[in-house]
């Protein structure tokens, strides 16, 4: 019963949020497979006949509901490791790739805190007439019992006047105060169809994770970073942060005894193959506890 209410509650909250277009009755009408597990609800659908954005897409998101909030961590690792392995390393229950990294070096770059450690920070812009990038006008910072978002001003070391334990820049912010934030039209980041993974907060205090696969014709197109916002914002969230994406982009679900897998639940693009193998290697993640 506590299962089919949460299914009613997340399609219902959909159906709140929806306009009347295609895309979004497409969304919201979706046959949603549901599993509940250890106080935590996750959906997905492969949207195929009923295409989003007039393509192919395979969603997921995980919901958090506000007294499971304490559960949401931030994880680190010094050297590039499989979101799946440094999930299994925490015992989480779940996790998703974090925010972005430089792929050679290895290292954060955007501002990490965890455990009042600080193991990145936001490296310089370059072209741009401020300090950040473009993708580090976002922060989320943890409590135990919300989290918390934040617009960074373009001071690249802003967040560390922040009073919390854990904080985690990426972005752009998506959605702001129930305000969809606008993006540049000129970025190949924003426009081009990519794997795309998210986090953000419904008004009621619960948290919402999203991942979506991408570079896979005719299976799982991706999204745009508009896209990606009207889905988050479908889903409900008043806030929202665009996390890393395309190849890092990956769902680990912590597999029952039952199950022959290793907990790799969507189609990481990094090997090419529409299979759960293709993972990318990542600086951090975030995961259920």
């Amino acid at each position: 019963m506590k299962r089919i209410f949460a299914l009613l509650l997340f399609v219902s909250a959909m159906l709140a949020t929806c306009g009347q277009n295609r895309d979004s009755l497409n969304f919201s009408n979706a046959s949603w497979r549901e599993r509940y597990e250890d106080g935590i609800f996750f959906f997905k659908h492969q949207f195929i006949d009923d295409t989003l954005f007039d393509e192919p897409q395979f969603v997921y998101f995980i919901v958090v509901p506000p007294d499971q909030i304490s559960r949401i961590h931030f994880g680190y690792d010094s050297t590039l490791t499989e979101t799946s392995v440094q999930a299994k390393r925490h015992g989480a229950l779940a996790a998703v790739n974090g925010s972005f990294f430089d792929m050679r070096r290895g290292n954060p770059v955007c501002y990490l805190k965890i455990d009042d450690n600080e193991v990145g920070e936001n490296t310089p812009q370059k072209e741009d007439s401020v300090n950040r990038k473009y993708y580090q006008f976002a922060t989320i910072c943890l409590s135990d019992s919300m989290l918390h978002f934040v617009i960074p001003d373009s001071d690249r070391f802003d967040e560390r006047r922040l009073p919390f334990h854990n904080v985690m820049t990426a972005g752009p912010m998506l959605i702001y105060n129930d305000s969809i934030i606008p993006q540049r039209p000129d970025k190949s980041f924003v426009t081009s169809r990519h794997n795309r993974t998210a986090i953000g907060s419904r008004a009621d205090g619960s948290a919402v994770i999203l991942v979506a696969d991408g570079r896979f014709k005719g299976q799982a197109t991706g999204l745009t970073l508009e896209q990606l916002t009207n889905i988050m914002k479908w889903a409900g969230c008043r806030n929202a942060i665009n996390l890393d994406g395309g190849g890092s982009s990956t769902f680990y679900l912590r597999p029952q005894k039952y199950e022959h897998l290793d907990g790799v639940r969507n189609y990481p693009s990094d090997n090419g193959k529409f299979d759960h193998k293709g993972e990318r290697p990542v600086s951090n993640i975030i995961y259920i506890k």
